[in-house]
């Protein structure tokens, strides 16, 4: 008996069929489902296009606020008053050997009289070739430059005078307050250049009074007004107002680890510059009362073990030598002996920096009791101060 079999699509004894396997059907497939996707997620959508749109209506405001107006007046105000200032240091090529300018820094100032003086912090202008003073002109808009001669300078209290030859109708002296009545909480305003950006207004308060902070020659620089008000490199030199735009403070320090504002700027009371400023400009440097003294370095003092300022020798005929002081010498057994001021006005004086800073108060012609410990033991002396140009 012979067997026939039939032909099967799943005889596995038949060849392969021809043509794409089934999964690469399902890869085509997906492939052709991204496409549409993309297709569709990237073709622009025309939904909600409306060609007869239009502005929306503006909502009316209405009045400022008292408190913005104040603000607004303050600023311009006082805008006028306010400079910008620019520094350029000296450079020499190293194969031309030739000199020539190179910028090396900016901060700002104030306009303090009509001719033509400005008021800015010292290390705004420290060694500069020369500077430049820029007046906003608020009939165009522009900032007009003038060239500025340096004055006088006070380090010690981070001041500094400079004179431009301007148009008095350029010049507008700012207002000045006090600060020996200011309050914390009191509210003040800063107008400055931080970072080149000119003209411009922050606000804020009085932090704390009577701080004191170090000056460019280290030496201390006291009743330092703190505002949160914010002080960016720049502002240096910029006028602090008070609510009725009138100058308390000058901009000069920031409290900051990384170099910008933190929150927390120091400006130096305006009774202070109010102090110095005139002095500049009559004598070109501050003329301070003085001893008549020269100081034993205070580290050969503690060396020592002495309590007070030693006295290293006298000025001939000046205010120490005439009230008998006696600087170091030696005695009849060869013994090093001095006087050594232990006390100002019975104020404590532990070493230079307390005699400077019990001696900043005073003005020439003043007279302070020292208590002075000599070789015979203590005694009281009554001394007239004098003039010490610095």
């Amino acid at each position: 008996m012979t067997t026939h079999y039939q032909s099967s699509d799943h005889d596995p004894a038949l060849p392969y069929e021809a043509g794409p396997p089934r999964r690469h059907w399902v890869l085509l497939i997906l492939l052709l489902a991204i496409c549409v996707l993309l297709v569709v997620r990237l073709a622009p959508r025309n939904r909600g296009v409306d060609p007869d749109a239009q502005p929306r209506a503006v909502t009316p405001r209405g009045e400022l606020a008292d408190d913005e107006r104040t603000t607004i007046e303050i600023f311009r105000q006082a805008s006028k008053s306010v400079v910008h200032i620019t520094t350029s240091g000296l450079r020499r090529d190293l194969f031309s050997l030739d000199v020539f300018k190179v910028p090396q820094g900016a901060g700002s100032g104030f306009v303090w009289d009509s001719d033509g003086h400005i008021v800015t912090n010292f290390h705004v202008i420290q060694n500069a070739a020369s500077v430049d003073v820029f007046l906003a002109d608020p009939q165009s808009g522009k900032r007009n430059r003038y060239p500025a001669k340096f004055v006088g300078g006070y380090p010690d209290k981070d001041l500094a005078v400079l004179s431009i030859n301007a148009p008095k109708e350029q010049l507008h002296p700012i207002p000045v307050g006090n600060s020996d009545d200011l309050q914390v909480g009191q509210k003040v305003f800063a107008i400055g250049n931080p970072f080149g950006l000119d003209q411009t207004l922050t606000t804020g308060v009085i932090s704390a009074l009577g701080r004191q902070i170090e000056s460019v020659t280290r030496r201390p620089i006291k009743n330092v007004i703190q505002t949160d008000a914010a002080i960016n490199p720049g502002n240096s030199g910029g006028p602090l107002l008070d609510s009725a735009g009138r100058v308390i403070g000058v901009n000069t320090a920031i409290f900051s680890p990384s170099g910008a504002y933190a929150g927390i700027g120091f400006a130096i009371p305006v009774d202070e510059v109010n102090r110095v400023v005139p002095q500049l400009i009559r004598h070109g440097k501050i003329v301070r009362p003085s001893l008549g003294i020269e100081l034993v370095p205070d580290q050969i003092a503690q060396r020592w073990g002495v309590r007070g300022v030693i006295v290293g020798g006298v000025v001939a005929g000046g205010p120490a030598d005439r009230a008998g002081l006696r600087g170091l010498e030696r005695d009849d057994e060869n013994r090093i002996i001095a006087d050594v001021i232990t006390e100002v006005d019975g104020r404590a004086v532990a070493r230079s920096r307390d005699l400077f800073e019990l001696l900043a108060d005073k003005a020439v012609g003043d007279s302070v009791e020292l208590t002075v410990m000599g070789p015979e033991g203590q005694r009281k002396v009554k001394v007239a101060l004098e003039n010490v140009e610095r």
